[in-house]
């Protein structure tokens, strides 16, 4: 699928021309919420219950600063991002290769939502501005 057809079903870029690219669209972080207290899954489902989230707070280094960091130990996260998806066709969505490099993952999912997606984060931790740049979604054909 061309990229142009793949931004064509992504609402709320930040700034098309950097996060639109010949390999897909690239989604940025809104949120990093922290896992407080277990979730429950079960055989038959009478007795799931969800995880409880804290939203973690980022921290500008400079008050004149526009936006803030997280400061991520290692452990695992969930992710919220700016973007949604628009469409019935279920799209390819995997971490891009300049959170690999660090040390960090999420899961690559075929979908045709956007829910939050588990970071996880290694080593010495990670820290991770606010909008940047973490997912590419691209069509089935052109994974990274």
């Amino acid at each position: 699928m061309p990229t142009h057809d793949l931004a064509e079903r992504v609402d709320g870029l930040l700034h098309e021309p950097t996060q639109v690219h010949d390999r897909g669209v690239d989604l940025s972080v809104a949120a990093v919420h922290e896992v407080t207290v277990p979730g429950r899954v079960d055989f038959g489902g009478g007795e799931l219950d969800p995880a409880g989230l804290e939203e973690l707070s980022p921290t500008r280094r400079d008050p004149d600063d526009d936006y803030g960091w997280w400061e991520l130990d290692a452990g695992e996260y969930l992710l919220t991002h700016n973007e949604t998806l628009t469409t019935d066709t279920p799209l390819v969505i995997q971490p891009r290769d300049e959170l690999l490099a660090r040390g960090a993952s999420h899961p690559t999912l075929r979908t045709a939502s956007l829910p939050r997606l588990p970071l996880s984060v290694g080593g010495a931790g990670l820290r991770l501005k606010q909008n940047a740049r973490v997912t590419t979604v691209c069509s089935r054909d052109e994974t990274l």
